[in-house]
């Protein structure tokens, strides 16, 4: 794919997505933190449910450790790995306050050497909170990327470093909102959307399905 191309995806993707963030609903870096640690595995709208209730009595790093597992797990129950991902959130918190005065870090180092976070997850943070050129690849990225010939890979990094190695500049900031919810909604995984998709022409997807549409039957 070449450069023309590219850059004509993300323009009518802006169009299309005008306000690109995340449906993750968070209020602190700190809460968006958790709510990606939660995340994984889980959908967005999951994660909202549980979180609305949990950040009402504790969203600071020393709120959550006083919750302790039980306390913790009864608010996040509902979400996969709950168990696991409780032990992590308590670990990632106490981390924070001992490592970081309770404070979220802004590398990338520090951020992957917290409990339950990754690559993925800090380039959330680093992008969401922080304002800086990450792309995080999830199954979303990682679908898009291949499906559309944007960013090719077998591996999530490989996918990773051909975003940012060919993403117009412009759009760096704003392009892992805009893939994701083009691969949430539109470019979905079993049925993609193709009749409706914006960038349906400059896609190079070789299974597109776009069903006609059939003139109405005559009476």
């Amino acid at each position: 794919m070449n450069a023309q191309k590219r850059l004509a995806i993300f323009e009518r993707l802006a169009i299309a997505i005008p306000h690109p963030a995340t449906e993750l609903e968070y209020s602190t870096t700190f809460e968006l933190l958790i709510a990606v640690i939660l995340s994984a595995q889980a959908t967005d709208k999951g994660v909202n449910i549980a979180t609305r209730k949990l950040f009402k009595v504790a969203n600071t790093p020393q709120a959550i450790v006083d919750l302790g597992i039980e306390g913790l797990e009864s608010y996040i129950k509902t979400i996969g790995l709950y168990h696991a991902k409780a032990q992590n959130v308590l670990k990632c918190c106490m981390q924070l306050i001992t490592l970081h005065n309770g404070q979220v870090p802004d590398k990338r180092e520090a951020l992957e050497a917290l409990a339950g976070v990754g690559r993925k997850t800090a380039n959330v943070i680093l992008n969401t909170a922080f304002g800086q050129p990450t792309i995080a690849v999830d199954t979303h990225l990682f679908r898009v990327g291949n499906r559309t010939k944007l960013a090719t890979g077998k591996t999530v990094l490989e996918v990773e470093q051909r975003f940012l190695s060919t993403t117009p500049k412009q759009f760096l900031q704003d392009a892992h909102h805009l893939l994701i919810l083009h691969g949430r909604y539109t470019c979905t995984a079993r049925s993609p959307k193709c009749g409706v998709c914006c960038i349906v022409d400059l896609c190079e997807y070789r299974d597109k399905q776009i069903h006609p549409v059939l003139p109405p039957a005559e009476s």
